[in-house]
């Protein structure tokens, strides 16, 4: 059974970082193409930045130069780093497949406030 734990979110003031994690057990992400997605409040999930299995990676545009993403295949851990946060990128963050219809089971997701 596929679980995915992410964690590091909290509350930060504009302009400051945060790195997320996600923890996978039953899969190797590495093999997959991985994503990370957010849904702020009243709002439809939605993919904010991906890594390939070749380990290239793909932003949305609202992200780009801000927020990068690696991942650690010995741990089997995907990262998230946030920088120069926004009070827009306040969300619940989640990561999963990078294809829709390949999609695992959601984790609870990390919470991401950025406030001032």
């Amino acid at each position: 059974q596929v679980q995915l734990v992410e964690s590091g979110g909290g509350l930060v003031q504009p302009g400051g970082s945060l790195r997320l994690s996600c923890a996978a057990s039953g899969t190797i992400i590495s093999n997959y193409n991985m994503g990370w997605y957010r849904q702020p409040p009243g709002k439809d999930r939605e993919l904010v930045a991906a890594i390939f299995t070749s380990g290239s990676t793909n932003f949305v545009d609202s992200v780009k130069g801000r927020f990068t993403v690696s991942r650690d295949d010995a741990k089997n851990t995907m990262y998230l780093q946030m920088n120069r946060l926004k009070p827009e990128d306040t969300a619940v963050y989640y990561c999963n497949r990078a294809i829709r219809s390949y999609w695992y089971s959601w984790g609870q997701g990390t919470q991401v406030t950025v406030s001032s």
